[in-house]
């Protein structure tokens, strides 16, 4: 699996939550809705879920390896720092 593309949109003023993001897995299958939350740990990411009727949020997509989650927060992270770093862009 090689991500191909990550795109992040920062949240300005969002509490916890710092940004969503988009990934893309081969060029060919896109996972929106993955979140960047700030944590007393730091940050770290939440894969995109679904809140139940019993009022408990379920993950709709998510890595079944703790090696492969580890390793896409990783990359994930990077390139949200390295957002940060860049200038504004003009629209």
């Amino acid at each position: 699996m090689k991500i191909t593309d990550i795109r992040v949109r920062k949240i300005e003023n969002g509490g916890k939550m710092k940004a969503v993001v988009s990934i893309t897995i081969d060029e060919e299958f896109v996972v929106h809705d993955i979140k960047i939350i700030e944590g007393e740990k730091g940050l770290f990411i939440a894969m995109p879920s679904r809140k139940t009727s019993d009022g408990e949020f379920k993950d709709v997509a998510h890595p079944i390896k703790s090696s492969t989650r580890e390793e896409l927060q990783r990359i994930i992270l990077e390139r949200y720092e390295k957002e940060l770093l860049a200038p504004p862009s003009e629209a």
